[in-house]
């Protein structure tokens, strides 16, 4: 089986599980490779919502984990093939670098790099209320390229736990990759739900 690359990036803002739990999901994928680039930020976050620690447990699931400042790594270039990009979440300051170009992290060199090359860049944009500067930011973006992803709950799976709802947008995410997989996120179709066999309730205990 070939190797496709995926660039996960977790930013500052509130919603940490959610880029936990896009590494995880993809860890459990064959033939995925993950790159993780944290901000400084989201250092903190992942520490406040996550439980401290929460870092360090993501580190065996990727395949290299760049440093935030590290803008000679291999995912600043587009020379190095990937299949797509995940920011997870995405933070106002992190959407407005993506919006106007400004590459000073290798969180936003990496995401740049995906538009300029025509690659999939899923934004899970968090924050609300929105005000004008973060809606106009969103258009820009997507008039870019990106697809800006707010992390919306779906509530006709009926989840039981805040856990399934961030599996559940994680999932959400990765399937807009288009990875060439089944599905994995549960979908809605004329009133029936269709979901990957394998994909398993997380429990109502996590994190």
């Amino acid at each position: 089986m070939s190797v496709e690359r995926v660039i996960v990036g977790i930013s500052g803002a509130s919603g940490a599980a959610l880029g936990k739990r896009v590494v995880e999901r993809l860890a459990a994928l064959p033939g995925i490779e993950t790159h993780l680039v944290v901000s400084d930020a989201a250092r903190r976050t992942l520490d406040l919502e996550c439980g401290a620690g929460a870092l360090a447990a993501l580190l065996p699931l990727v395949r290299h984990h760049h440093p935030i400042g590290d803008i000679g790594a291999s995912i600043a270039s587009g020379s190095f093939p990937v299949r797509g990009m995940i920011v997870a979440p995405c933070s106002m300051q992190t959407l407005s670098a993506v919006a106007t170009g400004r590459t000073d992290t290798l969180l936003t060199r990496a995401a740049d790099v995906q538009l300029k090359e025509r690659r999939r860049l899923v934004l899970i944009a968090r924050e609300t209320p929105l005000h004008l500067g973060h809606l106009r930011n969103m258009c820009a973006v997507t008039e870019m390229g990106a697809i800006v992803m707010p992390p919306v709950p779906a509530f006709y799976h009926r989840p039981q736990s805040v856990a399934e709802i961030v599996d559940h947008i994680a999932a959400r995410a990765i399937d807009l990759l288009a990875l060439g997989r089944s599905p994995l996120a549960r979908s809605w179709e004329g009133g029936d739900f269709h979901s990957d066999p394998e994909n398993v309730r997380i429990s109502d205990s996590w994190p």
